[in-house]
């Protein structure tokens, strides 16, 4: 695949704050590409001057082997976030408003048709619930048949039906040819959707590939999960360094039988036991460690 969009050590200062630093990446055109971190890691600002909407203070930005341009301003889309739409005017007039900020634009009701928005048209934008919202959001970003599409945590605050039709939503944009950045703090939408990863803390990269080669690359060894309930804090902790979340015991083990001989010999029940394979959010948080961000 052809390289779409190139970012060459990027950096974006606020006074003594290095914000991001010497940060490179490439997008293949037709892929979707992820890029994740804690809050503070950078990730929104380097979004933000891969859109245009912040200038670097170092570095360059090439799409299609050019600086960002007029090309690039028509062929983007962008999905924020967050965005206020204007009050008192309906689904069919937004859309229609936004379909003249470009020289081509896709039908209004095609869109309406892909997206399930036909129903809410002629509806006050201020009474959409929020899949309905963050439908028309991406038909919006959809309107000038972007090349590339930009897509800010998409799925922030849906339910899980709701948040799972917006995956098929994106996946069929992509199967249309368009390229993806996707920023998420969900780490099952990341391995969903996105062929590569970039992983960004303090600012930089700290990794970089695709989901299943980074797992592998990070991990020999699996999650053997109990019922809290079922093995004792002192037990858990002292026999097998288990970490307790809610109400599991996670023992980390990369002998599995022998983890469980253990378990037996102990009299632990096994009933409720569960063996997983090591996932995104694993590594995450193993690479961007535990403590909260501000």
């Amino acid at each position: 695949m052809s390289i779409i969009l190139k970012v060459s050590d990027l950096v974006k200062r606020f006074g003594s704050l290095i914000a991001v630093n010497e940060v490179s990446f490439e997008i293949r055109e037709g892929s979707c590409f992820g890029l994740l971190g804690p809050n503070g890691a950078g990730k929104t600002t380097t979004i933000e001057m891969m859109e245009g909407i912040k200038q670097p203070d170092g570095g360059t930005l090439h799409y299609r082997g050019e600086p960002l341009g007029e090309a690039f301003r028509n062929e983007a889309g962008i999905m924020f976030q967050t965005t206020a739409l204007q009050e008192f005017i309906t689904v069919r007039e937004v859309m229609r408003q936004f379909s003249r900020f470009y020289p081509h634009s896709a039908s209004i009701d095609d869109l309406a048709d892909r997206y399930a928005l036909h129903e809410f048209l002629d509806r006050d934008t201020r009474k959409l619930s929020g899949g309905q919202k963050q439908r028309l959001l991406l038909a919006m970003a959809l309107i000038n048949q972007p090349k590339i599409l930009f897509l800010d945590e998409p799925t922030t605050g849906l339910d899980p039906q709701s948040r799972h039709n917006l995956w098929s939503q994106v996946q069929q944009v992509r199967a249309q040819g368009a390229t993806i950045l996707l920023t998420t703090h969900y780490m099952e939408e990341a391995y969903e959707l996105c062929d590569e990863i970039a992983i960004m803390d303090h600012g930089r990269i700290i990794a970089q590939d695709a989901p299943d080669t980074l797992l592998a690359a990070h991990f020999n060894d699996v999650v053997v999960q109990i019922h809290a309930a079922d093995i004792p804090r002192d037990i858990g902790e002292r026999e097998f360094q288990a970490i307790y979340r809610h109400d599991s015991a996670h023992i980390v083990t990369s002998d599995v039988n022998k983890t469980i001989e253990r378990l037996l010999a102990l009299n632990i029940p096994l009933h409720r036991l569960r063996i997983r394979a090591r996932n995104l959010e694993d590594l995450f948080l193993e690479l961007t460690g535990k403590e909260l961000r501000a």
